[in-house]
């Protein structure tokens, strides 16, 4: 999620939308609030039966929220492709972290569990969402992370693919920052290391034509609302690339550190190489 610990070296682009923008914002807004709002009233009445039923198990409610995911795709007009083999191991996906679009486009593809920091459970629509969809919380704070590692393994044994963004923070999509070990430590407990993997995903946002490149970088102390108005008025939109890179075995690695670059190696080589074909 945004974080105002990293900057970019320029300032967010104004917000104009004009006429057609503020047209385009109600026949994009509506349907995608439906969508979202639907499919969440939905994915709750069906989690009353499937939770007593099955526990930390979901069989179905994933479907809802990848149903909803592609479907927000269409409705936006954001073009969206994806390369590379889905993970069948039990494990983990890391990625790059762009903007909120990220939480969409990468459920569109993979039925996946977010890890999200602590604070945005408490944040209005977004919050909901995400709890409602069983996104892990976590705090930023040493004194809870054995406690934290125990949630990671409960999810994991459960055969939950969590996916994490490793850098901490979402940038302007034109650069990879370096990856963050913390939350990698999870996987190298003796109950886990031996059959888990973590997939790479490079996520490379291309800004619609005319646009600045960093048309859908959502960073700093950028606010949720103006940007979401920004996307639902564009003219014209550009799409979203997903790269599914191999899978890496996590008895493979000597230590977290090592597991963790790796995957920023990964990421940020496929991401360099798309920017430098546009």
């Amino acid at each position: 999620m945004s974080d105002p610990s990293w900057q970019s070296e320029d300032e967010p682009d104004p917000i104009e939308l004009g006429v057609l923008g503020w047209i385009l914002v109600f026949l994009r807004g509506v349907p995608l609030a439906v969508l979202v709002f639907g499919g969440l009233i939905v994915l709750l009445s069906i989690r009353l039966i499937e939770r007593p039923l099955c526990g930390v198990q979901r069989p179905v409610t994933p479907f809802i929220s990848q149903f909803v995911c592609r479907n927000a795709f269409r409705i936006l007009g954001i073009g969206f492709h994806s390369s590379g083999e889905l993970m069948l191991e039990r494990g983990a996906v890391v990625a790059n972290h762009t903007s909120w679009l990220d939480i969409f486009a990468l459920n569109a593809r993979k039925r996946v569990y977010f890890v999200s920091k602590a604070e945005v459970a408490k944040w209005p629509g977004i919050g909901w969402l995400a709890q409602a969809t069983g996104t892990v919380f976590i705090e930023r704070n040493r004194q809870k992370a054995r406690e934290q590692t125990r949630i990671f393994e409960a999810r994991l044994k459960a055969g939950h693919k969590l996916l994490f963004f490793p850098e901490g923070t979402s940038t302007d999509g034109l650069r990879v920052l370096p990856f963050k070990t913390t939350l990698f430590a999870a996987f190298f407990t003796d109950e886990l290391r031996e059959f888990m993997y973590v997939q790479p995903v490079s996520a490379i946002f291309h800004a619609p034509k005319g646009q600045p490149a960093r048309f859908y970088g959502w960073w700093g102390d950028m606010d949720f609302g103006p940007h979401l108005l920004k996307t639902l008025g564009a003219r014209s939109q550009g799409w979203v690339e997903l790269i599914y890179h191999e899978p890496a075995k996590v008895s493979d690695f000597e230590n977290r550190k090592a597991l963790a670059a790796h995957c920023e190696q990964a990421v940020r080589h496929a991401h360099s190489l798309a920017r430098l074909e546009k």
